[in-house]
């Protein structure tokens, strides 16, 4: 269950990260109140997930999806460069994400 609510942490992040770039410097309201929303979801959903996953893997892989989500959003949305080098990148940091979740053993270091 922790890994699931850690993937929405991710989904959350990307929300938020997106959402800033819409809010102006903070500036306009709406687009504000979704940012703050999504930043509280986001770090909610990140704090329950601590208590079960170590703090380097639930890190790790919550900003990994956060950085992955956002540039693809970039990509598709924001017409940002999309050439091989940086589906690359983009791909050795999902291969780093999933390396830490094949190599969690469920339970926090002593």
């Amino acid at each position: 269950m922790a890994w699931i609510v850690l993937v929405i942490a991710g989904i959350f992040e990307i929300m938020w990260a997106v959402g800033l770039k819409h809010t102006e410097g903070f500036t306009r309201l709406w687009p504000s109140v979704f940012t703050l929303g999504a930043m509280w979801a986001s770090f909610a959903c990140l704090s329950y997930s601590l208590k079960t996953i170590p703090m380097g893997n639930a890190y790790a892989v919550w900003t990994g999806i956060g950085a992955v989500g956002v540039a693809i959003v970039g990509i598709v949305w924001f017409n940002e460069l999309a050439d091989i080098r940086r589906i690359a990148c983009i791909g050795l940091i999902v291969l780093g994400i999933v390396g830490l979740k094949l190599l969690d053993s469920g339970t926090p270091a002593a």
